[in-house]
């Protein structure tokens, strides 16, 4: 193999720009030549692919987002789309492609690896919702995003003697607001993976009041409800004092973590690796604290799971 690509897909995460550095620049080391897909699938279907050097990619590691820009492309879950893909890829030369991204990233290599194209999938995304790897690049700078504002929350919430709801991403999976949670003393976590009932909630926060608490913090998943909608209801069942932040895209930007660059580079170089070896059709990932490769195909069939041992624990701190 002399020429791989790489492309970004999907929503942004902290820490793809460390693995797209990590990728352009393991792959120069062993001598081959590297193209940037701009645009995600959209900038493969279109062509939009340059050549990257060791300079492309200096300076970025520090940086949130990503240098090859992303972008949802429903063209691509298309047969025609897929087609047009693989043409630009053999237009190009470029024998092996860096997918980093979610689920639906993951979706268009799967797509590829049965067209018979080698790629290798590198999970990038702040939902942590990807099967087969403990730790999302992206996730942790998430986590700290979210708890920086968590804190700054509470002092207002104990300043006014206020209830508080905070909405944070995660679409279907709950693990941001579940280590969130945790990690920022949440009276109650609601989670997509266990249900909830209002009148356990409305208990907690009279029970607290009770004992002379102040205030309360509350923290959802998207994926449970909107943020807005649970504050009006526990505003009526309570009738205290409640607020709503949704914190929305400030989760997914900022300068990533030092946890998310060394994980990226591990991950993406570790994708190099991979296709020099001649092994397509994988992805990648990291458990306790190794990295492991897994057929992208039978990822894709899993389902993710969270890790209910720390919702428990979640529970009986919450006490």
């Amino acid at each position: 193999m002399k020429k791989i690509g790489v492309l970004t897909s999907g929503g942004d995460a902290p820490g793809m720009n460390p693995a797209i550095r990590a990728v352009v620049r393991k792959a120069i080391y062993h001598n081959l030549e590297v193209y940037g897909i701009y645009g995600g699938y959209t900038g493969l279907i279109s062509g939009n692919i340059k050549k990257l050097e060791l300079g492309s990619v200096g300076d970025i590691i520090q940086r949130g987002g990503t240098m090859l820009q992303s972008a949802r492309c429903p063209e691509f879950k298309t047969k025609e789309g897929q087609q047009k893909g693989m043409e630009q890829l053999k237009a190009h030369g470029i024998e092996g492609l860096v997918v980093i991204g979610g689920d639906g990233s993951y979706r268009g290599a799967k797509a590829l690896t049965e067209l018979g194209y080698p790629c290798v999938g590198v999970p990038g995304t702040i939902d942590n919702d990807i099967p087969g790897t403990e730790f999302t690049i992206g996730f942790d700078t998430a986590l700290n995003t979210v708890i920086d504002s968590l804190d700054k929350i509470r002092d207002t919430a104990t300043s006014h003697e206020r209830t508080f709801i905070i909405e944070v991403m995660g679409r279907n999976a709950g693990d941001i607001a579940l280590w969130t949670g945790l990690a920022g003393g949440a009276e109650t976590i609601l989670i997509p993976e266990v249900g909830y009932d209002m009148n356990d909630i409305v208990d907690k926060l009279r029970k607290g009041q009770e004992r002379g608490k102040k205030h309360s913090i509350i923290v959802v998943a998207e994926g449970v409800c909107s943020g807005v909608e649970l504050g009006k209801q526990v505003q009526e069942a309570t009738n205290f004092d409640t607020r709503v932040s949704v914190l929305g895209h400030i989760q997914r930007g900022g300068s990533p973590t030092a946890a998310d660059r060394v994980l990226a580079s591990r991950l993406g170089a570790r994708a190099v690796e991979l296709l020099i070896a001649g092994k397509g059709g994988r992805a990648v990932g990291i458990e306790k604290n190794q990295l492991v490769d897994y057929d992208i195909i039978e990822a894709l069939a899993r389902e993710h799971k969270l890790d209910h041992d720390l919702y428990k624990l979640s529970m009986e701190l919450s006490i």
